[in-house]
């Protein structure tokens, strides 16, 4: 079968998938993998862990971290029409960022400070490394105790503030370290997200939906999910890391993404279906063309999917994959950072070098690889609490190449 996949290794992916969800410690989810013209869709298990609705292809999950490879495109789009430059000083956009200070040392005090030696520009934000983010080696130090203090992030129990008090939050810190030294993880997504929607003077996420999500058809991606659809959103767990017990971390009715946020999150915040995704990957493999309609710059696309940094830059990177394992499970070892999103850099597992994508804390995953024209998707609802997501991902990437025979 040329330009798909072998009816052995598809035969292959859903049983080891179906073994994870046999197993208990996977209540559901959904794979979609596509190449050449055949795509092949499983959904199997539950909604809930204790049963409930079966998962189906159209499910609507949280995409978590995910999100970046997808929310970036609206920064794209703004380069293409030179509304932005890579080099320009967000000063204008984003004057909270005016005249940084920056830490002597990543686990100095507040305010043990020097100047930023220049300001913080557009490519600073969107290969992230404008200064500051979320540093899992720098965790209790006090810079990240302030970012979690301040409210900056998703993942605690208050909620996100809108983005000018984001903003003001923000520009309350120092930076870590000086703007364009080295990659920092998270920050600089939600960010971007920000600096579209003051460039633009829309919100991010109507921008987001006129120029990426309703030319691709991507009808179930946004920020929330309405009322008369939250029985197609499952519950998503963080599981007891001690005794395995499914602790639901966010419930579809009156959860997080019941009603519209305060803050869109270009980072994390993405609601989607492995269809929608598909749509995007597709583009992007396809050069930035969807049915025959432009979306992005065939350049664009290929400065989000290449590497962007330096050794120097990307060496926080190496440590976190060598160094802390434990951490991701050993996800996130891919070498390069594009735009957004992971990019291959050098063959550690199946995958070859140039796949793109990102996986995200809600247990999804998300990557296409150019040369062998491959897109796929795994979606379930399983937080990095414990490593079985993790297991599940690796399992489905292996598989699917396995189902390669041209």
């Amino acid at each position: 079968m040329n330009n798909g996949f072998t009816a052995t290794g598809l035969r292959r992916l859903r049983d080891v998938l179906a073994r994870h969800v046999d197993s208990g410690k996977i209540p559901g989810l959904v794979a979609l993998v596509s190449r050449g013209g055949q795509t092949h869709v499983e959904a199997i298990g539950t909604m809930q862990h204790d049963g409930g609705a079966p998962m189906r292809r159209d499910t609507i999950f949280r995409m978590a971290s995910t999100s970046k490879p997808v929310s970036i495109a609206a920064a794209m789009v703004l380069l293409d029409e030179c509304r932005l430059r890579l080099d320009d000083v967000v000063d204008p956009w984003l004057p909270e960022l005016a005249d940084r200070q920056v830490l002597t040392s990543p686990d100095a005090e507040l305010d043990d400070t020097v100047p930023a030696r220049r300001p913080i520009t557009v490519r600073d934000i969107l290969t992230s490394t404008f200064g500051l983010g979320l540093d899992f080696t720098a965790l209790g130090k006090p810079i990240m105790n302030a970012v979690f203090a301040q409210g900056l992030t998703p993942n605690l129990p208050t909620e996100v503030p809108e983005q000018d008090e984001w903003m003001r939050r923000l520009g309350e810190l120092p930076l870590m370290h000086q703007p364009g030294r080295q990659w920092q993880y998270h920050i600089s997504n939600d960010l971007a997200g920000v600096l579209v929607s003051r460039v633009t003077g829309q919100s991010f996420e109507d921008f987001l939906r006129e120029r990426i999500f309703a030319p691709l058809g991507m009808t179930d991606t946004g920020f929330h999910v309405p009322a008369d659809q939250l029985d197609r959103l499952p519950t998503l767990y963080a599981p007891d890391p001690a005794t395995g017990e499914f602790l639901a971390w966010d419930e579809p009715k009156d959860g997080r993404w019941s009603k519209p946020p305060a803050f869109q999150g270009g980072g994390g915040g993405l609601v989607s279906t492995a269809d929608d995704y598909h749509a995007y990957f597709r583009m992007l493999l396809n050069g930035g063309l969807h049915n025959g309609q432009r979306i992005l710059s065939r350049p664009a696309v290929e400065l989000m999917t290449t590497n962007r940094l330096t050794p120097e830059q990307n060496a926080p990177r190496t440590a976190l994959a060598r160094d802390n394992v434990h951490i991701s499970f050993g996800q996130g070892q891919q070498g390069g950072w594009g735009i957004g999103m992971a990019v291959r850099t050098y063959r550690g597992d199946y995958a070859p070098i140039g796949q793109f994508g990102w996986d995200g804390g809600s247990g999804t995953s998300a990557y296409a690889d150019p040369a062998n024209q491959l897109t796929g998707i795994l979606l379930c609802q399983l937080g990095y609490s414990v490593p079985n997501p993790a297991h599940l991902m690796s399992d489905f990437w292996t598989t699917v190449y396995q189902a390669i025979e041209d």
